[in-house]
């Protein structure tokens, strides 16, 4: 997916009028591609999604050195996938603290047990930086790249054996669709 340049990118005032419409657009367009499973909350990202994060990013912030933006730019383009890729960010909720603690410990190898699932069967596992992952807890936020050689999911997969994580969330036609769209 071809990064988000700096010539997209508008200056945090001008955003902050355009942002009702701006983010109404953006919310259609993360609800396509977000898929729940349990506690896990798949959202595939695209140009706009990540387009708009910088775009919040400098108005909470109030960034307008050349500098700050491009390291926007820079983070958050690294989200999306490269070619025949879907980059995904990936938000592990649980709403009891203590549960969540504990899972997120019990669940330290648990990106080695998820998978995008193609048309024809084959489960694609995802790639990270090792960075994001300590070695005793799981950050409850995770970036994550499917290699799905340009194809669109029909199905997330989890065979993490806990009971509260459902082994599978199938995507709808239109999701698929969507994340067809960013591919091509």
């Amino acid at each position: 997916m071809k990064p988000v340049e700096r010539s997209e990118i508008l200056d945090y005032l001008t955003y902050t009028d355009r942002r009702p419409g701006i983010r109404t657009g953006v919310l259609g367009a993360k609800r396509l591609r977000r898929i729940v499973q349990g506690p896990l909350t798949w959202l595939f990202e695209n140009r706009d999604t990540v387009r708009y994060q910088v775009q919040e990013m400098m108005r909470v912030e109030r960034l307008v050195r050349e500098s700050d933006i491009e390291h926007e730019l820079k983070t958050y383009n690294e989200l999306l996938g490269g070619p025949g890729e879907l980059g995904v960010t990936l938000l592990i909720g649980l709403d009891d603290e203590a549960l969540r603690d504990e899972k997120l410990h019990a669940w330290l190898g648990l990106l080695n047990c998820l998978f995008a699932e193609l048309p024809d069967g084959t489960r694609v596992p995802p790639t990270w930086d090792p960075r994001q992952v300590g070695t005793d807890r799981l950050s409850s936020v995770q970036y994550l790249k499917f290699d799905v050689r340009g194809q669109a999911p029909v199905a997330m997969v989890c065979t993490n054996p806990d009971p509260l994580l459902p082994e599978r969330a199938e995507l709808t036609e239109e999701q698929r669709r969507a994340l067809a769209e960013d591919l091509a």
